[in-house]
């Protein structure tokens, strides 16, 4: 059976509870398609106005980011009994801007994994090199290396449900992309790495979205690559564009 694309704006530090909720109605009818999942994932402080927003369409809520205890003195984090009750369904993990600035590894990363799955919150795992790590050679290399740590003691049946995404930190808010081919070369070994952790079975059913500047114009080749099932947007979810984005295929 066809993985059905997964298409995910990641709004990052921006939008205010009122702004969101304008965001939201403005970007309900142009992303309204049946045949892939769409997905916000917004600021804490606008989850509770956007879920509101967005019920009766099919835009479904995520977070940006998730601590691993269930709950105590952790001071500015939020938990994911907390994310649940509050309508959240996905949450993106170990964006590579949560790597740099806030000290965040594969092993945290992993234990958010593990707790996401213990709540029924869907994992958007990120992992991506940097410009210097590309020219080396070793973008495999160290990918390999995000993707086997962050899904350790993960099981076959929740890996299934995840969502990798592969965003080249080269490309992000650069307005640089990865060729369609760079693209799909790494989502393909992202893929060839599940099935040394698990199966075929399981590698073929984890989606895999690629990130990093994906606009409405190349959205269209990136995603009819049969490893890259989708998209995880910046900057060009918050706006109208978005949509057509969304639209890819239509």
């Amino acid at each position: 059976m066809a993985r059905k694309k997964i298409i995910a704006g990641n709004w990052k530090m921006n939008m205010t509870p009122s702004e969101a909720v304008e965001l939201v109605n403005t970007l309900k009818p142009l992303v309204a398609n049946e045949e892939v999942d769409v997905v916000f994932c917004v600021p804490a402080i606008d989850i509770i106005p956007v879920v509101e927003a967005a019920k009766g369409s099919n835009i479904q809520v995520g977070a940006e980011n998730m601590y691993f205890e269930e709950k105590g003195a952790f001071t500015g984090e939020i938990s994911p009994n907390m994310l649940t009750d509050a309508g959240v369904k996905y949450v993106v993990l170990g964006h590579s801007e949560r790597r740099e600035y806030f000290a965040e590894t594969s092993e945290t990363v992993n234990k958010k994994m593990l707790k996401a799955f213990e709540h029924g919150i869907t994992p958007i795992m990120c992992c991506g090199e940097t410009l210097e790590q590309r020219e080396q050679g070793v973008t495999m290399d160290f990918i390999r290396q995000q993707v086997k740590v962050g899904f350790l003691n993960v099981t076959a049946d929740q890996a299934k449900t995840a969502v990798i995404a592969y965003e080249p930190i080269w490309a992000i808010g650069t307005g640089k992309t990865a060729t369609t081919e760079q693209a799909e070369e790494v989502c393909k070994g992202i893929r060839e790495c599940i099935v040394e952790i698990y199966d075929e079975a399981t590698a073929d059913a984890i989606r895999i979205q690629y990130g990093g500047s994906v606009n409405a114009k190349t959205a269209p080749e990136l995603f009819a690559q049969p490893d890259i099932d989708g998209g995880l947007v910046g900057g060009a979810s918050l706006k109208p564009d978005f949509g057509a984005i969304v639209n890819y295929n239509k």
